[in-house]
């Protein structure tokens, strides 16, 4: 599992780290004093555990939670502190664990392993195809979800089921995935090569224990996912059940948004998924837009730059989500951090386009810089 510790004193921090690195099976992947510092880090790393002091300076560590577990809900959240005042609030917000300074050892191994029990304990309600960012296979209760080891044959056979869930619940022709496929090949291997990777696909399938069934006619086949559910397809029906951002909706549209966790097959050069990718990146920057600009209204700066580090994260090449930060920053009165956000452009576009930030960008951060 993986950890981030704040704390806004450095030695609690280094005393902290030290003791989960003797814990087997953890790992730090993040320390930090500023807990505005961590709060980034924990979007952009998305830790398992976050160990989290309350009494800090700014923003306390109770407010800090509620902030993760609105938009991170599958972090888990210890607190660390040396008052017990805090912790009916602490457990309110559903914390794993309230642990009191100074630290036990012994202490911090039993809450290490009470939060690995809760992991293994999974049950089977559902079984889940995911696509986002990769390809994998879960099964799910609904609070717990376990990520089955798929062996596949060959990344032909993986590839080729990648394609027919792009294509599902309808017929694809054969000689269209033989010339996707095995475009090289004469008219006997292609035909041959496919029946030998859709054999492989329907064996793996029955290894995991899936119900997806590839139906094959004269010319083509379809995969028909009957009781398995596909993260997309869950995704996009829940996002179009909420049509506006408001107070009401704010928190499960905010849930939703962080559904999506990385592009279409994003992992995978599979230029067939291109189209499909750039469809579900538009839909999911067009809601992210819409949430950030109500957060925007109401005046909730944090909450609206938690949403375009997220936007950011996805699409790390596009200037928009920086000048965003920059002004949300400015707005938030973090000067460092908008400093951090021009620089990290300029840093961008240099290395990836020869170029500069547009003029307009640059016009503001240089009237920002003298105000």
């Amino acid at each position: 599992m993986n950890a981030i510790v704040i704390d806004d004193e450095p030695l609690a921090v280094e005393l902290l780290e030290k003791k989960l690195d003797e814990i087997e099976g953890i790992a730090v992947i993040g320390k930090y004093t500023n807990p505005h510092r961590g709060l980034e880090a924990i979007i952009k790393k998305q830790p398992d555990i976050v160990f989290l002091d309350i009494d800090m300076p700014e923003i306390n560590g109770i407010e800090l939670a509620d902030k993760v577990q609105r938009t991170l809900s599958d972090i888990k959240i210890v607190f660390i502190t040396a008052y017990p005042d805090y912790a009916v609030k602490a457990f309110e917000l559903k914390a794993e664990d309230y642990i009191l300074k100074p630290i036990q050892s012994k202490r911090l191994v039993e809450t290490i392993n009470h939060i690995s029990k809760i992991d293994k304990k999974k049950l089977d309600s559902y079984p889940m195809v995911c696509c986002f960012q990769n390809l994998y296979f879960i099964k799910h209760d609904g609070e717990n979800s376990q990520v089955i080891d798929v062996h596949w044959r060959t990344s032909k056979a993986r590839e080729l089921f990648a394609y027919l869930i792009q294509h599902r619940q309808k017929f694809v022709r054969k000689d269209v995935i033989i010339e996707h496929f095995w475009q090289d090949a004469n008219w006997k291997d292609g035909y041959g090569q496919l029946y030998s990777t859709i054999y492989q696909i329907r064996k793996t399938l029955a290894s995991i224990g899936f119900n997806i069934t590839i139906i094959s006619s004269e010319n083509s086949y379809k995969l028909e996912l009957n009781d398995v559910l596909l993260d997309v397809d869950e995704w996009e029906n829940r996002m179009e059940k909420l049509s506006f951002v408001n107070k009401d909706t704010l928190l499960q549209y905010k849930k939703l948004l962080n559904l999506y966790k990385g592009d279409f097959l994003g992992e995978d050069d599979y230029l067939w998924a291109e189209n499909e990718r750039s469809r579900l990146r538009v839909l999911w920057l067009g809601y992210v837009k819409k949430a950030a600009n109500y957060l925007i209204d109401i005046k909730k700066y944090s909450d609206a730059i938690i949403l375009y580090l997220q936007v950011q994260k996805v699409q790390p090449l596009v200037e928009e989500s920086y000048f965003m930060l920059m002004q949300l920053y400015n707005a938030f009165g973090d000067r460092y951090s908008v400093k951090k956000q021009y620089c990290g452009l300029k840093k961008m576009l240099q290395e990836e386009y020869e170029a500069m930030p547009s003029e307009a960008i640059q016009k503001w951060y240089q009237k920002w810089e003298k105000s």
